[in-house]
């Protein structure tokens, strides 16, 4: 490590303006980081670690930032935007927190990422899909020959994000701002991921700045913390000090903090909301002028399973294992074979119209807030929207009741309803879509990753909150996530998938206690470590 500062950073405040309102998001942070380390921004959601970030490379809008930012000696807040442009993607690669709204829609992965080689490395186009096929192999897409030519939306969360990996690396950064890069990762990507980074690190001597809400990623990968609140950083110095013996309340606070307590057994005398029965979803692979079906990607193959009231199904796996697919065709959101059935009524043959009024009984909360919630939609709008449909004949008084008690539920504050996604948060963002689908009082609910971009003290508040709902609503839970700690703390019963399949399924104290798979077991201990 060399003893100069790649990053300076000195008394950084970022203020935005709305309304004739000043926020302070960032107050007065200072920090150093050196070549070959790696320094981590943790705090809860809303802290400002990804503010503080984003002011770095100069992609922070309509903002009044002060300070000193230096890089290599250079002051970003100086330097005009043709001098930026070199720097973004050559000198400093960032890797953002939600790919879907990073990735661009109308490229296909291979385009995406080899443009960046293209432009900064002068590279052919042969020599840049090798390059992207190598970076591809090494942040784990299963298949990376096939997957070239997907786009962003044919593509898991998981996936997206380790493409959005690959593009970061693809020039080697001297800086590499990471913004949560593994929170849509299952536990032994995600191992696999922060190896890669590390390997990266040694071999070109990179500095990171790793800003993420799961401490033990913490440990594993970073050599220093800052602990940030409300702007400002509380705590800081080595991991190895801070973590053995924090002095802030906070950071204490912080380390206690995750989801906590167990399920109650499964109970199967408990009614059947939402069962399926031999489900499968396969999409094909076509090739050739004629486009001719050559194969398929059996993204789901062959599931059955049953979703009690009051109960809790947790669906595990690595990502790309159908998990997120099984969600959508149990909604009937995508198109799939086999009987779903609702409260004993098969679905899986009713049309787009037949559906609509058993929407507001069968909700979701996405993996991807950001993308999920419109931009042009204050957050009262996102919130109401489906009781503005569902139930026409209530007021507007009344719609914005249940708006705020909604919002109040999910731990936003009431008086922001006016305001836009934006404004938010990833957590923040997240709060609001869980807000968005007990709005309408449903019976069952998919929850796709729904903690997954949240800090531990908000996950655990969130983990309380969907058992609190559950109980006084008898709510039915299908949940998707890949933190095992978290679906042991909601779960009764545990679907573990695999490449489209079911590797084991049982009552989930069972399988924690005594799981049959090797893969469940690989799991656990990633999971566990």
């Amino acid at each position: 490590m060399s003893a100069a500062p790649i990053l300076s950073v000195r008394n950084l405040a970022v203020a935005f303006r709305q309304g004739g309102k000043t926020t302070l998001a960032v107050d007065g942070v200072s920090y150093d980081l050196r070549r070959g380390e790696t320094l981590a921004l943790v705090g809860e959601s809303g802290s400002g670690k990804s503010v503080s970030a984003l002011s770095i490379v100069r992609l922070l809008a309509a903002s009044q930032t002060t300070g000193e930012i230096l890089v290599d000696g250079e002051d970003m807040l100086k330097a005009d935007e043709a001098r930026m442009r070199q720097i973004r993607g050559n000198v400093i690669s960032m890797i953002f927190q939600e790919p879907m709204t990073s990735l661009n829609p109308l490229h296909t992965v291979e385009r995406q990422i080899s443009e960046i080689l293209t432009v900064h490395q002068g590279l052919s186009s042969e020599d840049a899909r090798a390059r992207t096929l190598d970076l591809l192999t090494r942040v784990g897409i299963p298949k990376p020959e096939t997957r070239m030519d997907s786009y962003p939306h044919q593509l898991s969360g998981g996936q997206r994000q380790r493409v959005m990996i690959a593009m970061a690396l693809a020039n080697k950064p001297d800086l590499l701002i990471a913004d949560e890069p593994t929170t849509a990762l299952d536990v032994t990507v995600q191992a696999q991921i922060l190896e890669l980074m590390r390997d990266l690190q040694r071999e070109t001597g990179m500095a990171m700045l790793f800003i993420t809400h799961d401490l033990g990623v913490v440990r594993r990968i970073a050599h220093n913390v800052c602990v940030m609140r409300r702007g400002k950083i509380v705590e800081a110095g080595p991991v190895s000090e801070v973590f053995a013996n924090p002095q802030h309340e906070y950071t204490r606070a912080l380390m206690a903090a995750e989801p906590k307590g167990l399920p109650p057994p499964e109970d199967l005398a408990k009614p059947i909301i939402v069962q399926g029965q031999d489900v499968k979803v396969w999409f094909p692979i076509r090739k050739g002028l004629l486009r001719r079906t050559v194969d398929h990607v059996k993204a789901v193959d062959g599931i059955s399973f049953s979703v009690r009231a009051g109960q809790t199904v947790g669906v595990v796996g690595e990502s790309g294992s159908g998990k997120t697919t099984l969600g959508l065709a149990t909604l009937r959101m995508i198109r799939s074979d086999g009987p779903i059935l609702y409260l004993g009524q098969r679905i899986d043959q009713l049309g787009f119209k037949a559906m609509r009024p058993l929407r507001k009984d069968l909700q979701i909360v996405f993996q991807d807030p950001y993308g999920s919630l419109s931009p042009r939609l204050s957050v009262a709008e996102i919130v109401e929207e489906g009781l503005t449909i569902q139930q026409p004949d209530l007021s507007w008084e009344a719609r914005r009741a249940i708006v705020a008690r909604s919002l109040g539920e999910v731990g936003i504050d009431p008086q922001a309803m006016d305001r836009y996604p934006h404004e938010f948060s990833g957590g923040q963002r997240q709060r609001i879509a869980i807000a968005r689908a007990i709005a309408l009082q449903p019976k069952f609910v998919v929850l796709d990753e729904p903690t997954s971009a949240l800090d531990m003290s908000v996950q655990a508040q969130i983990v309380a909150l969907l058992k609190k709902l559950q109980a006084e609503r008898d709510l039915a839970y299908l949940f998707i996530s890949h933190d095992l700690k978290v679906v042991r703390a909601l779960a009764n019963h545990l679907i573990v998938m695999r490449h489209g399949k079911v590797v084991e399924q049982g009552a989930a104290s069972d399988v924690f206690a005594a799981p049959k798979s090797d893969y469940t077991r690989a799991l656990l201990s990633a999971a566990f470590a």
